[in-house]
């Protein structure tokens, strides 16, 4: 039963929400005026992505596609603290990049095991009345509700981390030649289209060095444009230090080995050019066929350049030593970040930061004639108001007026009983 390769999918990621303050007073016996004893909310957790050597596909996330974490505990009287909540860790692949789905902004790019992202910030416990006690107001009966932790939709996108790709037209002999230098088994057939999706494999060289090699799915002619597997083939092969360029000598299919050999490249470079600065190896293969070495000299007059060529045949293992010291030479000249994007490079890979309070706000009217009101800021701490508590509601007027919002719906037009909407709530404008 063939397994299905999962590099592409979108998710809903959702922080816990900060426990809510407490509103409590002492009631001790020798304690006779009491005092404020509320304690705050613990923090919500929040949403880390880990990676996970052990993972190779993002198949977990087509079943589960929803990732919450807990919420704080509530504050608890005698001023205690609630509990703080553990983030909540989702295990990704060595590869994978997260990216906000609206903003497609870079949110991590985790490569290493054990590297870790914050994805989604959890909220903050609520204040305790304790917390509100001052010289003008001794006992408070105001509590502030935890702040709601983030959600987003995040796309996960996996890119294969090998320090060789293998690229060629379909059915050139990739997969052969990786089942043959490798312990990978990748499934093998004389048709088009048999690598669906990426394998990898460990190679060993006879002086006892190593590197990962990646047989990754054919190109054919428009890939860059998304035609076949063009954009699935091509994302993988952005990370790879050096390109190894398999070619069919043996000409059985009819096909001009120089033609195959500017098409793929032109493919690469139509993706991005920067691909083409990799040092690239060329691999004359099925050079056991009967017409491949007459196949191998024209290639080289029509090629005009200077570049390593090594024939070798997948099947009879011949070639294949002096092609994989090469490589294992090649790699050592090029450090691991050499073709990695300023992004990539960041030592901070994780994207997030808490950036403060957006003070904006948005009004406009609904058909009713109602003034509707909206923005971060102000969502965040309406969700925070206690509405029960007269001193809650009173503590957010203040808040309201000192962004500038009162007088922002008078410059609108509204009058005294108007009314004005802020998510599912609506209250009176008052002079």
């Amino acid at each position: 039963m063939s397994v299905m390769f999962v590099d592409r999918v979108q998710v809903y990621v959702k922080a816990g929400d900060g426990g809510n303050g407490l509103v409590a007073f002492r009631r001790e016996k020798y304690e006779p005026m009491g005092g404020p004893a509320g304690g705050d909310g613990g923090n919500g957790g929040d949403v880390v992505f880990e990676v996970d050597e052990g993972l190779n596909t993002l198949m977990d996330f087509r079943y589960q596609r929803h990732f919450k974490a807990t919420r704080g505990e509530n504050g608890m009287s005698k001023g205690k603290h609630g509990k703080n909540v553990d983030p909540f860790v989702v295990p990704v692949p060595p590869g994978t990049v997260v990216r906000n789905a609206e903003t497609k902004e870079v949110i991590a790019d985790l490569v290493e095991h054990g590297q870790r992202a914050v994805i989604a910030q959890g909220g903050r416990g609520g204040k305790g009345n304790i917390r509100f006690a001052s010289a003008r107001n001794r006992v408070p009966e105001l509590a502030e509700n935890g702040e709601p932790g983030d959600e987003l939709d995040v796309e996960l996108e996996l890119k294969v981390l090998a320090d060789v790709g293998l690229v060629g037209f379909p059915s050139v002999g990739k997969s052969t030649l990786l089942s043959v230098v490798s312990a990978a088994k990748p499934k093998i057939a004389d048709y088009h289209f048999t690598t669906l999706s990426p394998n990898l494999g460990m190679v060993r060289t006879d002086d006892d060095r190593s590197f990962v090699i990646a047989d990754l799915p054919g190109l054919i002619q428009g890939a860059h444009e998304g035609v076949g597997l063009g954009h699935q083939f091509l994302r993988h092969i952005e990370r790879t230090r050096v390109i190894i360029h398999v070619i069919d000598m043996s000409g059985l299919e009819g096909r001009d080995p120089h033609e195959d050999y500017k098409a793929i490249n032109h493919e690469l470079k139509e993706y991005d050019e920067k691909l083409l600065e990799r040092p690239q190896i060329i691999v004359a293969n099925k050079m056991d066929m009967p017409d491949a070495e007459t196949h191998l000299e024209f290639f080289k007059e029509q090629l005009g350049e200077d570049l390593p060529i090594f024939p070798v045949s997948a099947i009879t293992k011949t070639g294949l030593r002096d092609l994989l010291l090469e490589v294992a030479n090649t790699l050592e000249e090029i450090p691991k970040d050499t073709f990695e994007t300023t992004e990539e490079k960041s030592d901070e890979r994780v994207v997030y930061k808490y950036e403060g309070d957006d003070d904006s706000f948005h009004i406009t009217r609904d058909p009713d004639g109602a003034y509707v009101l909206s923005g971060p800021k102000i969502e965040r701490l309406f969700k925070m108001t206690d509405f029960n508590r007269d001193e809650s509601v009173r503590r957010f007027a203040r808040q309201m007026r000192h962004m500038g919002i009162d007088d922002a719906l008078r410059k609108r037009g509204a009058e005294d009983g108007d009314i004005v909407r802020l998510l599912d709530f609506e209250f009176e404008f008052v002079e």
